[in-house]
């Protein structure tokens, strides 16, 4: 069993079976547990030693403790390498010197000055090598003294290759920065002449922050193989708290999420730590810091001690705030030197301390009693009077009961931090504003207002738990249908299709609250797809053109489609308005509209501060319909709700994933990720997840040439009676349907289906359906193919999906070349072909040039387009670099720092062919993805 979030690593490891490999990474990323798993699963003898600070300066104490199991075996070395070795252990047999355990060894030379060409050291018997001329310096062990280190090396070298020709070897090696520095040096010395026997050395070192503690003690082990223990991502850490006793929910799991920092340890830590805590106080809004375990206050706090008072002091008000450097540089310095923390700034945005990791600030946080810690808050209040929101919070801090004024000012705090973006710090200043509220109406309404924050979030159980309490304070029905609105609204992300709807429809009984709970009551029962959900929001939508149009797309189409315009008017800039206008848009196929709504909405977004949790996910699917699958790509990637309890929000990410992959002929992984999606859901409860996920299936099999699959899943978007199995997601896939259909017999069944998709769409469908209903008949009556085909390219608006129209293009010239009208097919191939090679299908490019070929076309060969052999993140970049925005500009948008982006240009441009920023439009332009 691998570690989470440590797969390939866990991989490297066991695949260990000769050489040199050295993990490093900060304390508690998982060192010793990837050590302890290969030691349990090799095959052979294991050898260990791990460093520990008492004995750092005992020589040969690692040696001790390697060598011990294995004392029996010196027996086979010669006379004068096993004395060297029993010697430097304190074992001496009268045949050796001392140099014993524990004794200094002065006037040696390390190994590395030692010239290892001048001794055959595997073959040669020691006796007849002039060991002291070798190394500068050394004693020879017969005459007394300390051991030749030369000596001691191939000793031990000889001991570790005799044993590997019994059996396999895995040495390790846990914490090098504190063996002590002759059993390294000796360590490292065999090392490097290991041959190709089954001799393996696995170690463990702190990340290079802690480099400095003994003045780089592992510089013997520099050049070897390292592989460095990254923190978790976001899912991986979410997966291993959901593994643990007692999972986190809400606040409690977003605050151990950004505490912890990917730290594994700290995870399992906290967790545990708050599990302990019980339910009652798991998610109480009073102390943004953590208090740590003792386990680990020993591993983050261990240098505090040895600092002085005046630094310990400064460090309190620093993990207190880290903005409050100003006049305490002097006094941090000791903290610094001891890579604690770094001191960052001194210009107009002030001094700032960075801690080496977030719990070293908690550690130091909570080393000092709560009386202290509120002091400190107190302090720094009075010194914060230009700054509102850090006062509110340390005022809050040191708050000891219920204060009205405190409360309100981090009621106004939470609303700056709103319009910000920043819905956890929203949210958790509402929740401890509510505790310190005085009045029981005054703390139900500041918890149902965190509850409204925290839907964007994307945390029910926060969700849940913020409005069950205002619930348990009031009676009050506008109080309570908001608190049922809230709930819902967050559900609506979840499977509980049911629930969501329920609590949804119950607020929307509030005139005040009607038109945002029929919303998202529409939005609940789109996921859900299921008819009576849909049915019962559009009886109760009246006039509201959003709520219509997502329960019922295909009804008064044009007269929604006309209104967009001015709804995104009126919208004002709003990007939650912007964002659900877009969306309106892409249901009614209006996909190039929807893109630049999306695009502004997102823009506007991020400038305000970070996403809503789910938001990428909905405007992705109108980047895959308008050929920008890398987009399409990235905002599935960033979807992932990493843990917080969402199995639908992650299908739906997974599904998007799925299509790109599938489009760009990357089959494997497409399968992968849209069986996950499957996986996480209810087909039958959650249709629109599962109609997507099986359109990237079948998209799938289409890539690989399996036409059977293909007409499986695409005839599981509709029902046994021909009808979509959702009412808006399955229409797209009839002509894809019908491709399959043709191919394997089932042409009679399909031709059904497309005629009642066909009826159902009525008088007024969209551009995109007339389209693709007319390429499905004309594959499925060849004889009258031609005015279809004819009627689908001379649509108009038929641009806004590249793909589709391709794929019409080519199975036009294939009806062609079948009719001998051979050149007609070659100018539909060509352009075509032109089209899948800019957007980067792989498996549509090979079918076009074989039809090419039959053409008597020889087409030169399919190489990558330029732009589709970036990765996604440099994709973006370019487009935007394209419009002409600067470094810093694209930096704000995408969360970069201007030197990254500057980083991905410059190794971008020489793909691309261009040596300056104002080629790149062209480049674009000609790509046909502007």
């Amino acid at each position: 069993m691998t570690m989470v979030g440590r797969e390939s690593e866990s991989a490297a490891v066991l695949g260990l079976t000769n050489g040199v490999l050295i993990l490093t990474g900060e304390p508690g990323a998982g060192k010793s547990t990837l050590l302890d798993l290969a030691a349990d699963r090799h095959q052979g003898r294991v050898l260990r030693m791990t460093g520990s600070e008492s004995e750092a300066n005992l020589t040969f104490a690692g040696l001790h403790q390697l060598l011990r199991p294995v004392l029996a075996e010196t027996a086979r070395l010669p006379g004068r390498q096993r004395s060297a070795l029993l010697g430097a252990m304190g074992l001496g047999d009268g045949d050796g010197g001392g140099g014993g355990f524990g004794q200094a060894m002065p006037g040696n030379a390390p190994l590395s000055e030692a010239e290892p060409g001048n001794v055959p050291l595997r073959e040669a018997e020691p006796g007849n090598v002039p060991l002291r001329e070798a190394e500068p310096g050394g004693v020879d062990p017969r005459h007394g003294g300390p051991p030749d280190r030369l000596l001691l090396g191939v000793a031990l070298l000889t001991l570790l290759s005799d044993l590997a020709r019994q059996s396999p070897v895995l040495v390790v090696a846990d914490d090098l920065q504190w063996i002590d520095a002759g059993s390294l040096e000796l360590l490292a010395f065999a090392a490097r002449r290991i041959g190709d026997e089954p001799l393996a050395v696995l170690a463990g070192a702190r990340d290079r922050a802690d480099e400095g503690a003994r003045g780089g003690a592992t510089a013997p082990f520099s050049g070897f193989p390292l592989l460095n223990l990254d923190p978790l991502d976001a899912t991986a850490a979410g997966l291993l708290l959901d593994r643990q006793p007692y999972p986190p929910t809400g606040s409690r799991r977003l605050r151990i999420l950004d505490q912890a920092a990917g730290n594994p340890l700290a995870l399992i830590e906290l967790a545990r730590a708050d599990g302990a805590r019980g339910a009652d106080s798991a998610d109480s809004a009073d102390g943004e810091l953590l208090p740590p375990t003792d386990r680990l206050m020993r591993v983050f706090a261990a240098d505090l001690e040895a600092l002085p008072e005046a630094t310990r002091q400064a460090l309190l008000l620093v993990a207190a705030d880290d903005r409050a450097v100003a006049g305490r540089v002097e006094a941090l310095a000791p903290a610094e030197a001891a890579g604690l923390l770094r001191i960052t700034g001194g210009g107009r945005d002030g001094w700032r301390a960075r801690f080496r990791h977030p719990l070293i600030r908690s550690a130091i946080y909570h080393s000092v009693p709560l009386a202290a810690r509120r002091r400190a808050h107190r302090d720094l209040a009075t010194l914060l009077s230009a700054e509102p929101d850090r006062r509110a919070w340390h005022l809050a801090a040191a708050a000891e009961g219920p204060d009205e004024e405190i409360a309100a000012a981090l009621e106004e705090s939470a609303a700056r931090a709103r319009e910000r973006g920043g819905y956890t710090a929203a949210t958790t200043a509402l929740e401890r504003a509510a505790e310190l509220s005085p009045g029981r109406r005054d703390r139900a309404r500041r918890l149902v207002a965190a509850a409204g924050a925290a839907v964007s979030t994307g945390q029910p159980h926060w969700v849940r738990r913020l409005a069950a309490q205002a619930a348990a304070l009031t009676d009050d029905p506008e109080l309570s249908a908001e608190a049922s609105l809230r709930v819902g609204q967050v559900l609506t992300l979840s499977t509980e299709h049911d629930t969501a709807m329920s609590l949804l429809l119950r607020a929307a009984e509030d005139p005040k609250l009607r038109r945002v709970a029929l919303s998202s009551a529409s939005v609940a029962g789109f996921y859900s797809g299921d008819e009576k959900y849909r049915l019962a929001v559009r009886a109760r939508a009246q006039d509201d053109p959003w709520t219509l149009a997502v329960t019922d797309p295909t009804a008064h189409r044009s007269e929604r489609v006309a209104a967009i315009p001015a709804l995104v008017e009126r919208a004002g800039g709003d990007p939650a308005r912007l964002i659900s206008l877009g969306a309106m848009a892409w249901l009614l196929d209006e996909t190039a509209l929807a893109v630049r709504i999306f695009d502004d909405a997102l823009h506007r977004w991020r400038l305000g501060g970070s996403l809503p949790i789910g938001l990428g996910c909905s405007a992705g699917w109108s980047y895959l319909d308008h050929g920008r699958w890398a987009q399409a790509r990235t905002a599935a990637v960033n979807t992932d709700s990493a843990g917080a309890g969402l199995p639908h929000l992650d299908a739906a990410a997974r599904s998007l994933e799925a299509a790109a992959l599938a489009l760009t002929g990357r089959t494997d992984e497409a399968r992968a990720a849209g069986s996950a999606a499957l996986s996480l859901v209810d087909p039958h409860r959650s249709r629109a997840v599962a109609v997507r996920a099986r359109w990237a299936l079948g998209m799938a099999a289409v890539a690989d040439g399996d036409h059977i699959g293909a007409y499986e899943q695409f005839r599981l978007l509709f029902t046994a009676d021909g009808d979509p199995v959702h009412y808006a997601c399955s229409y797209p896939g009839v002509a894809e349907l019908a491709a399959a259909a043709v191919r394997t017999g089932h042409g009679a069944e399909a031709a059904a289906i497309v005629e009642r998709t066909a009826d159902r769409l009525g008088e007024d469908p969209s551009p995109r359906m007339r389209i693709l209903i007319h390429r499905a008949r004309a594959l499925l009556e060849p004889s009258q193919a031609e005015p279809h085909f004819t009627a689908a390219l001379a649509e108009p608006g038929g641009g806004q999906w590249p793909f589709e129209r391709a794929q019409i293009l080519l199975d036009h010239a294939e009806w062609l070349r079948r009719r001998h009208r051979i050149t007609e097919a070659r100018h539909q191939l060509n352009t075509a072909l032109e089209t899948f090679r800019r957007l980067g299908a792989s498996s549509w490019i090979d079918r076009t040039r074989a039809e090419l070929r039959a053409a008597g076309v020889e087409s030169a060969p399919a190489g990558p387009d330029a732009l589709t052999s970036l990765s996604p993140q440099q994709q973006h970049i370019i487009r935007l670099a394209a419009q002409g925005l600067s470094n810093r500009e694209i930096g704000e948008r995408l969360f970069l720092s201007p030197r990254t982006v500057g980083s991905h240009l410059y190794r971008s441009f020489p793909k691309l062919g261009v040596t300056a920023r104002s080629q790149l439009r062209d480049l674009i332009e000609a790509s046909g993805q502007s």
